[in-house]
């Protein structure tokens, strides 16, 4: 028996340090990390809190423009414009074909200059890294004009958009700053052979650098590195001279590049 007893104490001591060691390592939440992997925890979460209080009116929406009669302007949705005087039409239209029927979005401009654009700006939300995607196309066969997303808009003279011109069979990506129209990014475009189309643009990050992406009918076409802009609002956009509809507006924010948004909302 007294043989025993340092063995017993020896045990008891190293039992005395380990818990010592493990009271350090616990941090809230019961989490067993070092030290460096504490800090790396916190950073995300705050990280991850700081981009969940960028966001107001809910994480997933999306607009279909069915809850509303025919002529009616959208709601929840407010007019800018940048270029000549004039402003855009947006009113909800009819059309048991849409994408989401029964009924679709109208958008008209008449403007004679080329970089006047219209938008359509979703109220109350702002994204800094959003994931936003639309369907569109012209009312007539080889209509004129050009459409599409914007992002980071923080007024009418500074955002992002992703234009599509089906006559021209071109996408651009662009970036208005204090007015200023500048072409980040064009690409030639290949339309499906299909009424609707599908236009999707994401703001991402990674090591401290942010691009933009731009899909078209399911493809990437451009990825743009730019840090101009930031948070902002979302919404549509048409430019020059044009007539398009649009319909089943979707905007996610991107949290660690991982869209929260399902797959089949695109």
């Amino acid at each position: 028996m007294n043989q025993a007893l340092p063995v017993v104490n020896r045990q008891r001591n190293r039992a005395c340090r380990l818990a010592v060691v493990v009271g350090a390592m616990i941090i809230q939440g019961g989490l067993l990390l070092g030290p460096t992997a504490a800090i790396q925890n916190e950073n995300q979460a705050e990280k991850e809190a700081n981009l969940k209080g960028q966001i107001f009116g809910g994480l997933f929406n999306r607009w279909t423009f069915d809850q509303q009669n025919a002529d009616e302007f959208p709601i929840d949705f407010s007019q800018l414009s940048i270029g000549e005087e004039s402003t855009g039409v947006w009113v909800i239209g009819s059309d048991a074909a849409a994408p989401s029927p029964p009924n679709m979005l109208k958008a008209a401009s008449s403007c004679r200059n080329g970089s006047c654009y219209r938008m359509l700006v979703a109220n109350k939300l702002q994204y800094e890294y959003p994931d936003v995607s639309v369907r569109l196309r012209f009312p007539t066969e080889g209509g004129v004009g050009q459409g599409g997303i914007v992002i980071g808009l923080t007024g009418a003279k500074q955002f992002y958009a992703a234009v599509v011109d089906l006559a021209a069979k071109h996408l651009k990506v662009i970036r208005v700053l204090d007015g200023q129209v500048a072409v980040l990014g064009q690409t030639a475009i290949t339309p499906k052979v299909v009424d609707w189309h599908s236009l999707r643009i994401q703001r991402n990050t990674i090591i401290s650098k942010d691009f933009i992406e731009t899909f078209f009918d399911g493809e990437l076409l451009l990825s743009i590195q730019d840090q101009s802009l930031g948070l902002g609002q979302v919404g549509l956009v048409v430019g020059g001279n044009s007539s398009l509809h649009f319909d089943s507006l979707h905007a996610v924010p991107l949290f660690s590049q991982r869209p929260l948004s399902a797959p089949a909302a695109y």
